[in-house]
């Protein structure tokens, strides 16, 4: 009887080890239908408060009908305001009041601003030292493939920004060279998600006229967005 009880311990001790790795190794994806087509990203077990209060927004539907209130060519899209559903016409957006912030989960270097990457976006240092995000808006980077001299320059500012404590490694310089990107924010925001399908689609989003707050001339906005796993 002993050896049947702890053989039934023993399996139920596996099965639970079992389901926690698939939990751990399980990294949800969300699709964005917007009016340019389809971006699906995935979310990173890494930034745990970031991924489960974006699955909580995108199951609630929070993000179905906001606009990408701020595009800048070479460089990101952002969205997220929830205000932004119901904007006019040329109103300046991203300041719409939200109730609560994420504390920082900044992951440097292994979670990089590379070309597709999903960040948090905040407020600046001045108001918001701790770097805590913004509880909805969040921005893909569209960026450019960095010469050396680009590359020394945007480290010089990293140093500037982070007290020298954010340092390019050779093979990061090599990523932001070939595959593109914005370094000068790594260290500084967090980055949660990285887009797998529909680069195309935020190149053409960024590439969008926009008004003289960055926002799009013609609007353009998540119709719907989608938890696939």
């Amino acid at each position: 009887m002993k050896k049947l009880l702890l053989s039934l311990l023993l399996a139920l001790f596996i099965a639970n080890v079992q389901a926690q790795s698939m939990t751990d190794t399980l990294r949800h994806e969300v699709l964005l239908e917007t009016d340019s087509g389809n971006i699906r990203i995935q979310l990173f077990n890494e930034t745990p408060r970031h991924r489960d209060n974006f699955l909580k927004l995108v199951r609630s539907g929070a993000y179905n009908g906001v606009l990408f209130h701020r595009v800048v060519k070479d460089f990101m899209i952002q969205t997220g305001d929830l205000g932004s559903k119901s904007a006019k016409p040329g109103q300046a957006l991203g300041d719409t009041p939200e109730t609560y912030s994420l504390p920082a989960e900044i992951v440097y270097p292994k979670l990089l601003h590379r070309r597709g990457a999903v960040a948090a976006a905040r407020e600046g240092d001045d108001v918001n030292p701790k770097r805590e995000s913004s509880a909805s808006q969040f921005y893909i980077v569209w960026g450019i493939k960095f010469s050396d001299g680009q590359l020394d320059w945007a480290q010089k500012r990293l140093n500037e920004h982070t007290d020298s404590t954010v340092q390019m490694t050779p093979e990061v310089r090599k990523m932001y060279k070939e595959v593109g990107g914005s370094p000068h924010l790594d260290g500084q925001y967090t980055v949660f998600g990285q887009v797998l399908d529909g680069l195309d689609v935020v190149d053409r989003i960024q590439r969008q006229p926009v008004d003289a707050n960055d926002r799009p001339l013609a609007d353009v906005r998540i119709r719907k967005a989608t938890v696939l796993k």
